[in-house]
């Protein structure tokens, strides 16, 4: 709550009126004076009644690609049982707010607004609270507060169909390639014996030293495994256009296409950042949304894959503030089978370690005309 400029100087004013009269004996002064305070005490009562509103926010759909139809749809309803609600109300949505009219609604009564969200960059869209503003008759005081909770709407990166994903160095048990190569089952962890594990799986001398049955986890080190490494350091996309880095976007496009992809043919993928990860536990294209530049080493990142290793193919998405940066990369092709690099913007091509794949593209979809170009995926 807070006063505006008209209730501030009426309230001056009458404080110096009721003084004056009080000293000089100008009573009609005095009286005047103390109308105007009556009138700044009426305004704050009227102002603090808190409406008993109750707030409904459907966002449908909430996850949507870049340019996809998004829309919320707001139902304000008056929960009190004698007094009807006349307030002046804004939803917000994203950095805009929308308004939401709340004009004569009875007790018992609803009103509903829809609108769209926009869609048009990629990132995540915070929808709400209700912010509902109310003034006394004179315009003396102001009140506003929240109603209703919130909401976000993900707005992914367009995804391009790519026809093949890398099956790697390593055979599938599963039939996705021909041949399965020896000691593709391996010890992976011991875990506590559930009912129905196979007794001959017992890890028996870890059993007899714990005084509980512990079983072998084994893992099929033949699954084709992928790993995305996303470039998102400012460095590496220099261009800007419109409040965004065209470069990014492209590379946010084709680390979903990928992901998409890997998907569909039920291959394992992780996506990773070059510049930390803040939601590792989201969902691939929620975390693509809300990524962002950010200062970071390549290095690092780099040394980090090379000690822990991720999978069998990299795949590494950068701008062309990064083409020079293609022999760290580059020299994960000793512990992975495979290294795929993709450049996005104009430029020179870039130079490319021995063994690696370097696509120089401009967009999301000439990557994926590129990837598809490959052979002996």
């Amino acid at each position: 709550m807070r006063p505006t400029a008209r209730g501030i100087g009426l309230a001056v004013a009458g404080v110096a009126l009721v003084v004056v009269g009080w000293r000089f004996g100008y009573a009609e002064l005095a009286a005047l004076g103390g109308a105007a305070l009556v009138a700044v005490v009426f305004a704050v009562l009227h102002a603090a009644w808190r409406p008993r509103l109750s707030v409904t926010r459907q966002v449908e759909p909430d996850r949507v690609a870049r340019g996809e139809p998004a829309g919320v749809s707001l139902t304000v309803r008056n929960s009190a049982r004698l007094r009807a609600a006349n307030l002046i109300a804004h939803d917000r949505c994203g950095a805009a707010t929308v308004p939401v009219p709340v004009l004569r609604l009875r007790p018992g009564r609803d009103t509903t607004v829809d609108y769209p969200v926009p869609t048009t960059r990629r990132g995540v869209v915070r929808v709400g609270p209700l912010r509902v503003a109310r003034r006394d008759p004179l315009g003396l005081v102001t009140a506003a507060r929240s109603h209703g909770g919130t909401g976000s709407v993900w707005v992914h990166p367009r995804i391009h169909p790519l026809s093949a994903v890398p099956t790697g160095a390593m055979r599938s048990l599963d039939g996705r390639v021909d041949s399965v190569p020896h000691g593709t089952i391996t010890f992976d962890s011991l875990r506590e014996y559930v009912v129905g594990d196979e007794l001959r799986r017992v890890h028996w001398r870890t059993s007899a030293r714990i005084g509980e049955l512990m079983v072998r986890e084994q893992l099929d080190t033949s699954l084709p495994k992928l790993v995305v490494l996303l470039d998102n350091r400012p460095t590496a996309h220099p261009d800007r256009s419109g409040g965004e880095a065209p470069t990014f976007e492209a590379a946010c496009e084709a680390a979903a296409s990928v992901v998409t992809a890997a998907a569909r043919e039920d291959v394992d993928v992780t996506l990773l950042f070059v510049a930390g990860d803040p939601t590792p536990a989201t969902r691939p294209l929620d975390r693509l949304a809300e990524a962002a530049l950010v200062a970071g080493d390549l290095r690092a990142a780099t040394d980090r894959l090379r000690q822990q290793r991720a999978g069998d193919t990299v795949i590494f998405l950068t701008g062309t503030g990064a083409r020079g940066d293609l022999g760290l990369v580059g020299a994960l092709r000793g512990p992975y089978a495979a290294v795929v690099a993709a450049v996005f913007g104009d430029g020179g091509t870039p130079a490319a370690a021995d063994g690696m794949v370097v696509l120089d593209t401009r967009d999301g979809e000439a990557f994926a005309a590129a990837w598809d170009g490959v052979r002996g995926w």
